[in-house]
C-alpha cells in the first residue's frame, strides 16, 4: 500500500517543528540569562536554520505537490540538524540527543509506520557515528575545552540506552498511530453512515406522506376509468385513451408501492425459502415484463443448480433480487453477461453475488450508491439499492460493491446464518 500524506498533517508537522524549536530557543535564553554563559553563535545559527527551513517547507506546502516527498525531506533535514545540535553540545554528555525522539514522533503521526522505524534507525546511525567518531578522534570535538573523558564502558552504555529509547519510542508510536488511523477511518465511515441514515429517515417520512396523499385518489381515478371503459364497446380513440390512463395509473401505483416498501418497517417472517427458485421466479417476471431481454443478456450462475435454503420473508428477497437484477440490466444497454451465484458456509454465512459486464460505476456513483433519490441512470428514482441496503441490514447482513468504469459491477451480499433456536422462538411469538 502506497504511503500517502495529507496536506493538513504536513502543516501540523511544520507547526510542531516551530513549537519545539521555539521552546528550545526560550530554554536556551533562560539558561544564558541565569548562568551568564553565552551560547556559541553557531547554536543560534542552527536555530535560525530550523526557522529558515520551516519557511521553505511552508512554501512547498502551499505548492501542494509531492506531499510524501516533502514529509521525508523535512524528516531527513531535521535529523541532520538535530545531529548538528547534539554535536555542538558534546553529544552523549548532554540530553540534547532526546531531540531525535521528536523527529520519530513526527514521522509516526504524519507519514507512516515504515517512516517511524526509518527515523529511529537513522537517529541511531547518526548518533552512533557522532559518538564513536568523537570518542575515537575521527571527528574533532566542537569545544575541546569541554570534551569529556568518559570511560568507554560509560559511552557504550549511554549509546545503547539511546538506541533502545529510539526504537522503544518508534514501537509505541507506531502502535498508537495505527490505532489512531483506524479510529479516524472508523469515524469517517460512521459519519457517512449517519448522513445516509438521516437521508433514509427523511426519505421514509416523505414517502409515507406521498403515499397517503396520492394513493387513495389515484385508486379512485383508476377504478372510475375502468368502469367507464367496461361500459364502452369497441376500440375507439376514447378506449385507447382510457387504456393509457389505467396503465399510467398502475405505473404511479407501483411507484407508491416502492415508496411504501422503502419507508415501512420490515416484518420479520422466518419462513423457509428456496432462494434459487425465488430468484428464478423473479427473472421470469422480469422477462415477461420486457425488462430482461434474453437475446441480449446471457444469464448464468449456480442459482438453479445449487439449492440454497434460507429463513426470512420471501417478499424481502424478491425485492432484493428484483432491484439488483434491474440495476444490472440497466448497466448493460447493449447486452452482456449477468452472473448470479450463491455461496453458503458456516464460517462466512450466505453470500449472494450478482455481477454484470456493464458500464461500471464512477467513484461518485459508488459513493452515492445507497443514497435515496440518487440514481446513476437518468430515468431512475434512486430508491432500489437504498431499499436493498435497508433490507440486508435488517437481516444483520452487509453489502459490498466492486466496480470500475467500463469493467462491470459486482455486488456481494453477506447474510448471517440464522440459528434454528431463533426461528422457533420467533414462530412461538407469532
Amino acid at each position: 500500500m502506497a504511503e500517502t500524506v495529507e496536506k493538513k498533517d504536513l502543516l501540523r508537522y511544520i507547526l510542531f517543528r516551530l513549537l519545539i524549536i521555539t521552546c528550545i530557543l526560550i530554554a536556551a535564553l533562560i539558561i544564558q540569562y541565569s548562568t551568564g554563559n553565552p551560547f556559541p553563535p553557531v547554536f543560534l545559527y542552527a536555530i535560525a536554520g530550523f526557522y529558515g527551513l520551516s519557511f521553505i517547507y511552508y512554501l512547498l506546502y502551499l505548492w501542494g505537490k509531492w506531499l510524501t516527498g516533502q514529509a521525508y525531506l523535512q524528516l531527513i533535514m531535521d535529523l541532520l540538524l538535530i545531529t548538528f545540535l547534539v554535536y555542538i553540545s558534546e553529544g552523549v554528555t548532554t540530553s540534547t540527543y532526546f531531540l531525535y525522539i521528536f523527529a520519530i514522533i513526527a514521522a509516526s503521526l504524519v507519514i507512516s509506520v515504515k517512516a517511524t522505524y526509518l527515523a529511529a534507525a537513522l537517529s541511531a546511525i547518526l548518533f552512533g557515528v557522532l559518538v564513536d567518531g568523537t570518542y575515537f578522534g575521527f571527528i574533532p570535538h566542537f569545544n575541546k575545552e569541554e570534551a569529556s573523558n568518559l570511560p568507554f564502558g560509560t559511552v557504550l552504555f549511554n549509546l545503547i540506552l539511546a538506541w533502545a529509547i529510539f526504537f522503544a519510542v518508534a514501537f509505541f508510536m507506531s502502535y498508537l498511530s495505527k490505532n489512531l488511523r483506524k479510529t479516524r477511518q472508523a469515524l469517517v465511515q460512521a459519519q457517512k453512515e449517519l448522513i445516509l441514515r438521516e437521508r433514509l429517515a427523511e426519505a421514509g417520512r416523505l414517502s409515507a406522506t406521498l403515499a397517503h396523499e396520492i394513493r387513495n385518489p389515484l385508486a379512485s381515478i383508476s377504478s372510475a376509468v375502468q368502469m367507464l371503459k367496461a361500459e364502452m364497446n369497441g376500440n375507439g380513440e376514447r378506449a385507447r385513451l382510457m387504456e393509457i390512463i389505467v396503465r399510467e395509473s398502475n405505473r404511479v401505483s407501483q411507484l407508491l408501492e416502492q415508496f411504501l416498501d422503502f419507508s415501512a418497517p420490515s416484518k420479520k417472517m422466518f419462513t423457509e425459502i428456496d432462494l434459487g427458485m425465488l430468484l428464478h421466479e423473479t427473472l421470469e417476471m422480469l422477462r415477461s415484463g420486457g425488462d430482461l431481454d434474453g437475446e441480449k443478456i446471457r444469464v448464468e450462475g449456480n442459482y438453479l443448480v445449487r439449492k440454497i435454503t434460507y429463513y426470512g420473508n420471501p417478499n424481502h428477497f424478491k425485492q432484493i433480487f428484483w432491484n439488483l437484477v434491474k440495476n444490472a440490466v440497466k448497466a448493460m444497454p447493449e447486452g452482456g453477461r449477468l452472473s448470479l451465484n450463491f455461496y453458503n458456509s458456516k464460517r462466512d454465512g450466505l453470500k449472494i453475488v450478482v455481477s454484470d459486464t456493464g458500464r461500471g460505476m464512477s467513484e461518485k456513483d459508488k459513493e452515492n450508491l445507497f443514497v435515496p433519490f440518487y440514481s446513476g441512470f437518468g430515468e431512475g428514482r434512486g430508491l432500489g439499492l437504498a431499499t436493498v441496503k435497508r433490507l440486508v441490514e435488517d437481516y444483520g447482513g452487509k453489502i459490498q460493491v466492486n466496480s470500475e468504469e467500463g469493467r462491470g459491477t459486482e455486488i456481494i451480499i453477506t447474510l448471517p446464518l440464522i440459528d434454528e433456536k431463533v426461528i422457533r422462538a420467533n414462530q412461538q411469538i407469532n
